[in-house]
């Protein structure tokens, strides 16, 4: 009944690109309801590409241009989180810019995208940090604001991770402070 009904609201088409080939219901993901408002018809294209199966094709993604206009809170949605991942393609952040979803759609489409779009913070190895650990310095950092060096080999323990991924806070010399990730080594 709900894939009827879904169908029906399509016209019997992909509600992102409009193909009419190898259809299915594509139910988006951190939906705050279930059913026929949260699951939208989608080709084999278009979901595999949204369920990270295979890597997005710039050129077929360009479909949104039309899609993120429909009535259709869940169609806006995905296609607001397919935007977010071509934000390198200066059409997706014209698209992106042109968009307008209220608040809740907003808190919506946003769900689980933070942890999926924010970039581990690493050490100078490429080993992820994370709240709580301890690392060493590897080589002599001039603090601003007072007046020592960290010197190379310190030991800066129990860290946290700021909102960039290119840096940590942490004690050093019972100051706190912002340190580079890069020249840290993991303990």
């Amino acid at each position: 009944m709900i894939e009827e009904k879904i169908k029906a609201r399509a016209n019997g088409q992909c509600e992102l690109c409009g193909s009419d080939e190898n259809l299915s219901l594509y139910e988006v993901p951190s939906s705050p309801t279930s059913g026929v408002d949260s699951t939208i018809l989608a080709c084999s294209t278009c979901q595999s590409q949204l369920m990270g199966d295979s890597t997005p094709d710039t050129n077929h993604w360009r479909c949104l241009n039309d899609a993120i206009w429909s009535p259709v809170p869940a169609v806006q949605v995905v296609a607001w989180r397919m935007l977010n991942k071509l934000t390198g393609e200066p059409w997706a952040q014209d698209l992106l810019d042109m968009m307008y979803l209220d608040e809740p759609m907003q808190h919506w489409a946003a769900a689980n995208q933070a942890d999926e779009s924010k970039a581990p913070t690493l050490d100078s190895n490429g080993v992820p940090l994370a709240a709580g650990d301890t690392v060493h310095l590897i080589k002599d950092l001039n603090v601003k604001g007072v007046s020592f060096t960290a010197k190379r080999g310190t030991a800066v323990r129990n860290i946290g991770l700021s909102d960039n991924p290119l840096h940590i806070e942490g004690r050093v010399n019972g100051t706190r402070i912002v340190i580079i990730a890069a020249y840290t080594k993991k303990a």
